[in-house]
């Protein structure tokens, strides 16, 4: 029985129009036949040709740039074409519409030119995260943690760790199968535990890298808290340079909880506004409160705010929470008035303090993620999948009562969980999350 040929896919892989350049990517067994009909021949393989682009009825389209990728030199391993078109909205249509009118030629779907590189070797699971993570980086440390899994580096780390363990398991194995024969030493299989002990002491270093990870690519965040009317709304605004929450003299306007982004060094840091804390009975201002008790336990840094002429009222933060006290409304403080003993001291309305409150963010920040290689997993996914292998291998490790037998195949599932992160092993269910993420086009 002869199976159906694969769909040829294409879309608009450039940005919003109208722009400059569109490029529409084709990418499929047809794309050469297709190339042929629209720019009347193939140009030479990774060579830019400029051609003329018409319609199967000879309606010029356009003048643009053809790229042919034959099979398996592509982004996806399959034949593709790029075209370079001029960035008009009408244009762009009437060529997609082209497109879309041969046989077995559909629109792709979000994320299925990466997909369908995954499918043919050309990136793993862990490369293919770090080109989605690149695709929607805003710091430049995001950019640098999604080069770094891009690339490669991260997914060869996970692949050194699968050879240790392979290693390990046809040392225990050889002695198994062999150890009757004069060239396998007895006992050889004693000499993997120190390695393999060392070997997880590596692995439980790269779990504690999962939040510096976390903090790079998702932000470090910081809540703002205080009583009501202690200048928290008012440093949201000025930190973001926007009217992003209301401010009122009166007390318990914010009731939800307000957020804006900064780049603070080339990191990423969420701040968020949260309801002045208070004993009250008005329940809607009670469930903000609620909210913003929560939204502390989830934080990496709390700014606790108290006005300067009350230095003494900061609300009570968590045990154990990284905090900085911020002394606000310096503004109204006289010459005669004594400045309060606090971490910092900030005026929302002048800018007084606001750069220093920002290097003190950025050193905690500093201080979380510390000097490391970008090499570091970020996704709860692979977080998951290594504490799975740790548990293996210490099963190996410290289970000397079991059988060799059963010690090597602790060292084989953990191996299948590294290898589940590049996506090596039973991942179906994992891939359409995956590209999800995905504009179309890519």
């Amino acid at each position: 029985m002869r199976l159906p040929v694969r769909e040829t896919i294409f879309a608009l892989s450039s940005g919003a129009l109208p722009s400059g350049v569109a490029i529409v990517r084709v990418s499929g067994a047809s794309a050469g036949a297709i190339c042929r009909e629209l720019a009347g021949d193939l140009p030479a393989p990774r060579r830019a040709a400029l051609c003329s682009i018409r319609s199967r009825n000879g309606l010029m389209l356009d003048q643009a740039l053809v790229l042919w990728f034959p099979a398996p030199h592509s982004f996806t391993g399959e034949d593709c074409l790029e075209l370079q078109l001029h960035g008009g909205r009408a244009l762009v249509r009437a060529v997609l519409e082209e497109l879309g009118s041969f046989d077995n030629c559909r629109m792709a779907e979000a994320g299925e030119f990466s997909r369908r590189a995954f499918e043919h070797g050309k990136l793993d699971l862990v490369e293919i995260e770090g080109l989605s993570d690149l695709l929607v980086a805003d710091t430049e440390m995001q950019r640098r943690l999604a080069v770094e899994q891009s690339s490669g580096h991260l997914s060869a780390i996970y692949e050194a760790w699968r050879g240790k363990l392979i290693d390990a398991r046809a040392l225990i194995e050889a002695e198994l199968d062999f150890s009757d024969e004069g060239d396998i030493p007895g006992a050889v299989s004693d000499r993997i535990w120190g390695d393999m002990r060392a070997f997880l002491a590596e692995l439980e270093k790269a779990l504690e890298d999962l939040k510096t990870g976390e903090i790079i690519r998702d932000g470090f965040k910081v809540v703002i808290a205080g009583r009501p009317n202690s200048g928290k709304s008012s440093l949201l605004n000025t930190l973001a340079g926007r009217d992003v929450a209301i401010v009122t003299e009166y007390e318990g306007t914010t009731r939800d909880i307000l957020h804006c982004e900064l780049d603070i060094g080339g990191y990423a840091v969420h701040f968020y506004d949260t309801a002045g804390i208070r004993e009250t009975s008005e329940p809607i201002e009670r469930e903000g409160i609620r909210r913003a008790l929560g939204k502390m336990e989830e934080a990496d840094l709390v700014l606790s705010l108290a006005e300067s002429t009350s230095p003494d009222d900061f609300v009570d933060v968590p045990e154990g929470m990284d905090v900085i006290q911020v002394s606000t409304k310096a503004d109204l403080l006289t010459d005669s008035d004594t400045k309060p003993k606090t971490d910092t001291l900030i005026s929302s309305a002048t800018g007084y303090g606001i750069a220093d409150l920002k290097a003190r963010v950025l050193s905690r920040v500093e201080d979380k993620v510390g000097t490391f290689s970008l090499a570091i997993p970020s996704r709860l996914r692979h977080g998951q999948q290594l504490r799975d292998a740790i548990e293996e291998v210490r099963q190996a490790i410290e289970r000397n009562d079991l059988g060799l037998e059963i010690r090597a195949e602790h060292l084989r599932r953990a191996s299948d969980d590294l290898g589940r992160i590049t996506g090596r092993i039973d991942v179906e269910m994992l891939l359409g999350k995956i590209f999800s993420e995905f504009c179309v086009g890519k």
